[in-house]
């Protein structure tokens, strides 16, 4: 879809119009053996199963499937995916010194209304030749994916991108990520301050904290890329733009009634907004 050679349009500008991050053009193959990306794919469905997993864990698992593989090189490949267990530990690591982290602001809320709280994150998505990485926003009263856009590399550049798409549709009152560096940095959280939204940040280890994003991304998985199998970066683009249509147009949600997430969202849009929050649903 890019002309690199385009006589009037920079690849800055193509990669804008088409809502793309800039770096998703210089997508190169990832310099992984075939064997470490076979075990990326099994570690990324292990830890969609059991998102508790840990290293020592997963190594087991790959293991038991037949694979001679030890636990250091499991740590590094999980490094590379972004993926880590979800339980409750000590402070592992110190944040970036130029990067705020917020507090949480959704312990016993209710949410009861769209936009009232979008959250974000970010997911791994193997390819034959290599891998990306997939960014969503989600709206969470409806399950409505509001923007997504994918990148070669964990820059924040396509986070960024992604929220800013997501914001000519409407604002939150509340943005829900992790901690990871993507969302802490100061050209995601300035975007949302500039919009006077409220940022929460998960405490580490909280495990049901962004569970409306994790079902999502087992939905994107298991109903499309792995059934799809795409070769490249163009193919899987198309795929998950179908993919999210009908997700969010299509396909219906034991959790909404049987209705879409665009059904939930639409039919928002007018409505009265509750004179008091008392709790949380529970995520259970």
């Amino acid at each position: 879809m890019i002309d690199v050679d385009h006589p009037k349009l920079s690849i800055a500008r193509q990669c804008e119009l088409l809502g793309l991050a800039r770096s998703t053009c210089y997508y190169q193959a990832a310099e992984e053996s075939p064997e470490n990306l076979a075990w990326m794919r099994l570690l990324d469905e292990r830890h969609l199963e059991h998102p508790f997993f840990g290293s020592r864990n997963l190594t087991w698992c790959l293991q038991q499937a037949g694979h001679v593989v030890n636990r250091k090189r499991v740590q590094r490949l999980m490094r590379v995916m972004g993926i880590e267990a979800t339980y409750p530990r000590p402070r592992t690591s110190d944040p970036h010194p130029e990067h705020r982290i917020y507090p949480y602001l959704l312990r016993n809320l209710v949410i009861a209304r769209r936009d009232q709280v979008w959250s974000a994150d970010i997911t791994y998505i193997p390819l034959p030749r290599g891998f990306m990485y997939l960014v969503a926003i989600l709206d969470w009263h409806s399950r409505y994916v509001l923007a997504w856009r994918l990148s070669n590399t964990l820059d924040g550049e396509f986070c960024v991108a992604a929220l800013q798409a997501a914001l000519e549709r409407g604002r939150p009152e509340i943005f829900n990520t992790d901690q990871g560096a993507q969302f802490t940095s100061r050209a995601f959280t300035g975007v949302l301050e500039q919009q006077a939204i409220a940022i929460s940040m998960d405490g580490r280890g909280r495990a049901l904290d962004n569970v409306f994003i994790e079902r999502l991304w087992r939905s994107v998985k298991y109903e499309d890329v792995y059934l799809r199998g795409y070769e490249t970066v163009p193919e899987l683009a198309a795929g998950l733009t179908r993919y999210f249509d009908f997700y969010c147009h299509a396909r219906p949600h034991q959790a909404l009634e049987m209705r879409t997430p665009w059904d939930v969202y639409s039919a928002g849009r007018n409505a009265k907004k509750p004179q008091k929050v008392l709790r949380r649903k529970s995520l259970a």
